[in-house]
């Protein structure tokens, strides 16, 4: 069963189409990555399905529940801001208490999913602090944990680790990404960055303009893109110009130099190849 389903969701801002017929499901558990450029939609797509931003057209399910029209606080969903959003006046603990606190829960229970969540992202000494006494990696563990304690059906990260350095970035990437395993929580992602979208993705969704331009796991998008722009943006890519031969066997460049492979559509206008395939 698919925890996340977007059917020809589309959002328009003015005359502006940000988010054009926008389908796709997300598995069970399953890391999803949205990636593109900047102002491709994407985070467009994560508020949509948070709630925060309101689809022009389509429909956003969570677990079967058809959410399109829902506030949300009834989507139950755990949502980590790119600037983390922490209170800075509330401690660690009263941070991550916070949505229990706002859904009411008892005191007991609240002690006790809190000091969980914090023993998870390895912050549990650290529960009296104020966050202007955390490292940003530290803060962006706050963050996580206060998505977690609530127990969302899905998490939604918006660039969470564009703030940190990129040291601290690649160690708390692989720490997110374990306790994504270990909790076996459906997640998606959004970034801009390549290399923390093939090392966290399950699978990735590659948007440009709005409009969904693959969706594969990490390996299939590098070895086998759709188009020009999926080449270009995953990994690095040379293109040569030219024409496929009448068979399909070779594509010849405008040069006339003949490269043998293994087919080739017959419109094609340019040869890729990567780096590491020239011997």
């Amino acid at each position: 069963m698919a925890t996340v389903t977007l059917d020809r969701v589309s959002k328009r801002f003015g005359e502006f189409l940000a988010v054009d017929d926008f389908s796709l499901e997300v598995a069970e558990g399953e890391l999803l990555v949205l990636l593109g450029p900047s102002g491709c939609g994407k985070t467009t797509t994560l508020r949509m399905i948070a709630g925060f931003t309101d689809a022009s057209a389509g429909s956003v399910r969570i677990r079967g529940r058809d959410v399109t029209h829902e506030p949300p606080y009834r989507r139950n969903t755990g949502v980590v801001f790119q600037n983390y959003a922490l209170f800075p006046h509330l401690t660690v603990f009263e941070n991550v208490a916070f949505g229990l606190r706002r859904r009411r829960a008892s005191e007991s229970e609240i002690v006790e999913r809190v000091d969980r969540a914090l023993s998870l992202v390895k912050l549990d000494p650290l529960a009296q602090r104020l966050p202007r006494q955390l490292s940003g990696g530290q803060q962006q563990r706050v963050a996580v944990a206060r998505a977690l304690v609530i127990e969302p059906d899905v998490l939604l990260l918006d660039e969470p680790l564009s703030n940190l350095d990129a040291k601290l970035r690649h160690d708390v990437r692989q720490e997110m990404r374990r306790l994504q395993q270990l909790l076996k929580i459906t997640t998606i992602l959004v970034t801009h960055d390549q290399d923390e979208a093939m090392s966290m993705g399950d699978r990735l969704v590659v948007i440009n303009s709005g409009r969904i331009q693959q969706i594969g796991s990490p390996q299939e998008l590098y070895r086998t893109p759709r188009n020009p722009f999926v080449a270009s943006f995953i990994g690095q890519a040379n293109f040569i110009e030219g024409a496929p031969s009448r068979d399909g066997s070779l594509f010849v460049t405008r040069s006339g130099l003949s490269i043998a492979c293994a087919s080739s559509p017959s419109d094609a206008d340019s040869l890729m190849i990567r780096p590491e395939a020239i011997e």
